[in-house]
């Protein structure tokens, strides 16, 4: 049993009428009844992340990012042009013509390839104004606890994202209510150290100063605190561990 063209099945889930075939073989089928509704909750979810405002189109570098990041084949030449028919377009010929009206439609594209990650795709594209970049992982630690601080525990990692590095941290540690924890870097012999802000929860991310050397600063250290107006390393460290390469 032949199913419906994923193309179709997008069409549907966006509420816009196709043939009457395609819609009695949607109306007997459980599977493609299926993949129609996956494809519509997509669809809304996609719509949600609207703000109200008017979408600009993106430019090509958005649709073939999209592309390669859903592995999808590169569009064929000729894909734009009108075929040539008859007074009386054959069936193929008409099947054709449909398929090329639902390509131009940049939803139907994103759907076709991968329906929920290429909306979440395309929202993060249109909203924030261009392609958010991934993060690279420069080097990582596991961090240990200290003696007085039993059972804790944690990992850091330096990342590098558009050309700025970042450090982030996850702590396990049982930890009291008062005082607060800070996130530090420290050299290889802990004879200078650089504050790079506060823990708030578990976890964080902090930006690295741009005049880091991070050749010398190479070790993460989490401490708890006091509220007593110091700026300097309280000497209660939690957890530390030594960044490396992965």
């Amino acid at each position: 049993m032949s199913h419906l063209d994923p193309e179709v099945a997008a069409l549907l889930a966006m509420g816009e009428q196709v043939s009457d075939d395609d819609q009695r073989h949607l109306d007997s089928c459980p599977e493609c009844a299926a993949e129609v509704a996956s494809f519509a909750r997509a669809v809304e979810a996609g719509r949600a992340t609207r703000t109200g405002e008017e979408l600009l189109t993106p430019p090509d570098r958005v649709w073939e990012s999209i592309r390669t990041e859903l592995h999808l084949p590169d569009a064929q030449a000729g894909d734009d042009e009108t075929p040539v028919s008859s007074d009386v377009p054959s069936a193929a010929t008409r099947h054709v013509a449909r398929r090329r009206r639902v390509s131009r439609r940049p939803v139907f594209f994103v759907l076709v390839g991968a329906a929920v990650a290429a909306v979440a795709i395309i929202a993060g594209v249109w909203l924030s104004g261009g392609i958010v970049p991934r993060p690279e992982l420069i080097s990582e630690a596991r961090l240990d606890g200290f003696p007085t601080w039993a059972g804790a525990r944690g990992e850091a990692m330096l990342e590098r994202v558009d050309g700025h590095d970042r450090v982030v941290v996850d702590l396990t540690a049982s930890l009291p209510a008062d005082g607060y924890r800070e996130v530090w870097l420290l050299t290889s012999d802990a004879t200078d150290l650089i504050s790079l802000g506060v823990l708030d929860g578990d976890t964080g991310t902090f930006d690295v100063p741009a005049d880091v050397d991070l050749s010398r600063f190479t070790v993460v250290d989490i401490s708890q605190e006091s509220v007593d107006g110091d700026p300097g390393h309280s000497g209660d460290s939690i957890a530390r561990g030594t960044l490396a390469a992965p």
